[in-house]
């Protein structure tokens, strides 16, 4: 436990160097240990990240190093661990975006099938069923609508507070519990929203609608496209505001609106309608798209709002000793 309670040691051995890396890489810490001579080899090979010094460092330590530091600055380490957390940040945004978008896609598909009879969606005459999304809709989505917003996460600057978090736990995946449960949250929104707008655009089931079976589709597409890019913004973060910093990344305000100019070329432009299956919209009907669309990105940010405010609640309960 001594360990854990000091902080610097003076005046100590190689051996001693090595004695406390293993301490604390018993006590379940990561590591890093820094040196430049002979004698700091073991201690470097041992820790999880050696770290030499490529100025003044011997050979002998720069071999046993899995990292070589060429201007001997510590602030160094600093800006690569920083990059290193926002690059792991980036990489965790793209999957949940793609795996949300994607799972809300799988959601809408199947709950259309399955509950087909109870929103209308069903072939002329009564017989067979209708998807809710033509094949080439959903590839649209995937490989356009979703992919360069999806690359602009790539580049998305570092959180202000990313040097402010705790070390992620030695057992912890790039995916989390609390990943997991967003991913299928936000799921869950754009199948309902978007069955919820195809009933309404067809005759019979829950919502009464008059528009015929073509339209039904292009309007489903063209919802499911907005969840995708109102989630996008949500996606930056499982805790923080979508709204916070929301134009520091301009590359994702691009992407956005390119595929909004390539979602109005596929249902305006005759020889893409005919390959996507899809017909004119009006105004108004962007706007219920895009209205509903939007549901994503506010039930989205009142859930963060529960989630910091029952997170403040139990840190305030550890600070008085209730937990």
């Amino acid at each position: 436990t001594t360990v854990q309670s000091v902080s610097v040691y003076a005046r100590v051995d190689p051996e001693h160097k090595l004695r406390i890396v293993n301490a604390l890489q018993r006590k379940g810490a990561i590591v890093a240990m820094t040196g430049d001579g002979v004698n700091d080899a073991p201690a470097l090979k041992t820790a999880d990240i050696g770290v030499a010094m490529g100025i003044t460092g011997t050979d002998v330590s720069k071999e046993a190093a899995d990292i070589v530091l060429a201007d001997d600055n510590f602030a160094t380490i600093v800006a690569a661990v920083e990059e290193g957390r926002a690059i792991f940040s980036n990489i965790q945004k793209f999957l949940r975006y793609l795996l949300s978008s994607n799972i809300g896609e799988v959601m809408t598909m199947f709950f259309g099938v399955l509950l087909a009879d109870a929103i209308g969606l069903t072939a002329q005459g009564g017989s067979g069923v209708v998807l809710p999304l033509v094949a080439t809709q959903i590839l649209w989505i995937n490989l356009v609508t979703d992919g360069a917003p999806a690359l602009a996460l790539g580049v998305d600057p570092a959180d202000a507070d990313v040097m402010a978090k705790p070390p992620r736990p030695r057992s912890e995946g790039v995916i989390t519990r609390g990943m997991w449960s967003g991913i299928f949250y936000v799921g869950a929104i754009m199948a309902v929203g978007t069955l919820l707008v195809l009933d309404a655009s067809l005759p019979g089931g829950l919502i009464e609608g008059a528009r015929n079976m073509r339209y039904a589709q292009t309007m489903a597409f063209t919802t499911l496209v907005f969840f995708s890019l109102f989630a996008v913004f949500s996606a930056r973060s499982d805790e923080r505001s979508a709204f916070a910093g929301l134009f520091s990344n301009p590359w994702l305000w691009g992407a956005v609106l390119l595929s909004l100019v390539l979602q109005a070329a596929v249902i305006y432009i005759p020889f893409l309608q005919q390959a996507f299956s899809t017909e004119s919209l009006s105004a108004g009907d962007w706007l219920r798209c895009a209205a509903v669309g939007s549901s994503v990105l506010w039930l989205r940010e009142l859930s963060k709002v529960i989630a910091r405010r029952s997170s403040r609640q139990v840190d305030a309960a550890k600070d008085t000793g209730f937990v």
